[in-house]
C-alpha cells in the first residue's frame, strides 16, 4: 500500500483541447464534449476509481489533510495562477477580491499570504465581519457605496473578480491604479460592457484565468504548506449530496463543500445531478 497521497488535477485533459501541449502550459480544462480524444467520457469527483495520464497527477505535501487539498486544486490554483502569471506575487502590492465566495476566500488567504494589502468588494455589508475578522483583509468595501468606492480611487494593483453574474465593470476599473488589473474568473454567458476610456487613460487591463498549469499547482500546494493556509470547507458524505446541492443553489456554505467519497456507500446514492 502506498504512503503518499496524490490528487487529480483539474487541468486534466486540457492537453486535448488546449492549444499548448504541455500540462505545464495548458490551462483549460475540458473542451465541449467532456471527452478524452478516444471519444470516452471523463469520469468526474464522484467516481470511485478512474484511470488518469500519469503527468495530471500531483503529490499532495506531507502533512496536508486530503479534504483541504481537494478545494486548493480548484478555488486555491484559481488564484494563485493569475498572481503567478501577471508578476503579482512580490510583497507590498495592493489588491482586491471581487466577491467572497469559494474562490474569494482563498484569493484572500493567498494574497494576504504574500504580503499584500487586500480590499474585499462584496454587494453587501453582510460579510464584512467575515472578511476582516476571521479572514484577515485589510479593507472592505460595498460596491453600492458610491462614495466610498470613491475615495478608493485609483488605489489598487489588481482586482481578482470572481462574480459569476453580469456586473457593471466601470466600479472597479476607477478603483485601479495606473497599469492596473481587472482579472476576470467568474464564467458570464452575457457580454461584459465598459467605457473605453477608463482603460485607455490608466493603461488599465481587463484579463481572465481559468484555474491553472501543473507547474503552478505544485507550487500552490507548497506554498499553502509553507504558509499553513487552508480552505474553510464542510465536509459532507455522499447521502447529503442533493442536500449540498440545494445549499450551493442559496449560497449556503463557508466556503466549499468537500464529498467524503471513500467514506460513502455509493450504490445506494441516487442524485439528481448525475
Amino acid at each position: 500500500m502506498w504512503s503518499e497521497l496524490a490528487a487529480l488535477s483539474g487541468v486534466v485533459a486540457a492537453v486535448a483541447h488546449a492549444r499548448q501541449t504541455s500540462s505545464n502550459t495548458a490551462t483549460r480544462e475540458f473542451g465541449p464534449t467532456m471527452m478524452f480524444t478516444d471519444g470516452k467520457p471523463t469520469q468526474r469527483g464522484f467516481a470511485s476509481a478512474m484511470i488518469v495520464d500519469q503527468k495530471f497527477v500531483v503529490k499532495i505535501p506531507d502533512g496536508m489533510a486530503p479534504e483541504q487539498a481537494a478545494p486548493l486544486l480548484c478555488a486555491g490554483v484559481t488564484v494563485y495562477s493569475p498572481l503567478n502569471h501577471f508578476g503579482l506575487k512580490q510583497s507590498g502590492l495592493r489588491g482586491g477580491i471581487l466577491g467572497l465566495g469559494g474562490v474569494g476566500h482563498m484569493g484572500v488567504k493567498i494574497a494576504k499570504a504574500m504580503g499584500h494589502h487586500v480590499t474585499v468588494i462584496s454587494s453587501s455589508d453582510r460579510k464584512r465581519e467575515e472578511a476582516l475578522d476571521h479572514l484577515g483583509a485589510d479593507d472592505y468595501l460595498v460596491s453600492s457605496d458610491a462614495a466610498r468606492i470613491q475615495e478608493a480611487a485609483d488605489s489598487l494593483d489588481y482586482i481578482i473578480d470572481t462574480i459569476p453574474v453580469n456586473h457593471p465593470l466601470e466600479p472597479y476599473l476607477s478603483l485601479l491604479k495606473i497599469d492596473g488589473k481587472l482579472i476576470l474568473m467568474g464564467v458570464i454567458n452575457t457580454p461584459l460592457q465598459f467605457v473605453s476610456p477608463m482603460v485607455m487613460l490608466g493603461r488599465k487591463s481587463i484579463t481572465g484565468s481559468f484555474i491553472g498549469n501543473m507547474n503552478e499547482l505544485e507550487e500552490m500546494l507548497e506554498f499553502c504548506k509553507d504558509k499553513n493556509l487552508s480552505s474553510t470547507i464542510e465536509t459532507v458524505k455522499m447521502d447529503y449530496i442533493n442536500a449540498a446541492f440545494e445549499r450551493l443553489e442559496k449560497n449556503d456554505v463557508r466556503y466549499r463543500f468537500v464529498v467524503d467519497v471513500a467514506g460513502s456507500t455509493l450504490r445506494t446514492v441516487k442524485h439528481r445531478w448525475l
